[in-house]
């Protein structure tokens, strides 16, 4: 599911075949622990896809949670004594890239009172991410990053997500600019699985 013509937030709802996997991930922000979830790590693109996870969830009235995953580095011999210092440095890079991600999604909505929530989790970054998806409505990434999450490793994270994520996922792109107005644009195929991506469409138009 694509929105607009030039920034191109890419939808996609996926679920099983039973229904209870369609149920389960309706957006329904009451039931949902993160609201909007959208993962932080301080690149220009991560801050395009908090930007418009910050605007949905305004739009929702929803929360939103800010996400890092600081990923695993094992240090070895012969720099195995500097492991507890790189560990620390990950910690501190990790609140400055929340406190940083919380001023552009409160610049970003313009002084909206949005409930903002932010989490730091250690592990795989897919992994963490895909697990996190299971208590959002809607999962939100940039197509690119850098840090853990660095350039092609970030495209193989949101892919990931768009295959094992759940509920629906959008990928944002930087460039360009969609007007309020813009149309959704919804692919379906007749299918079981096209449906939460139906209702996803409706809710976004």
């Amino acid at each position: 599911l694509l929105k607009g013509p030039t920034a191109l937030p890419s939808l996609a709802a996926e679920m099983e075949s039973s229904n209870v996997r369609s149920e389960e991930h309706e957006m329904s922000e009451s039931s949902s622990k993160y609201g909007i979830l959208v993962a932080v790590d301080g690149s220009p693109e991560s801050d395009a896809a908090l930007r418009w996870a910050a605007a949905e969830a305004v739009m929702r009235a929803a929360p939103v949670t800010l996400v890092n995953v600081i990923a695993p580095v094992v240090v070895t011999w012969p720099v195995g004594y500097l492991q507890a210092s790189y560990d620390q440095s990950q910690e501190d890079n990790a609140r400055n890239v929340i406190e940083l991600a919380l001023k552009i999604a409160r610049d970003a909505t313009g002084g909206s009172d949005l409930n903002i929530q932010t989490e730091v989790r250690h592990g795989g970054v897919l992994t963490e991410l895909v697990h996190a998806s299971s208590g959002a409505a809607m999962t939100v990434v940039g197509s690119r990053g850098f840090g853990a999450i660095a350039g092609s490793v970030l495209g193989s994270i949101s892919r990931g997500l768009l295959h094992y994520g759940h509920g629906p996922v959008a990928v944002i792109r930087p460039e360009g600019h969609v007007a309020p107005s813009a149309p959704v644009l919804l692919g379906i195929d007749g299918s079981p699985a096209s449906e939460p991506a139906t209702a996803l469409a409706f809710d976004e138009a």
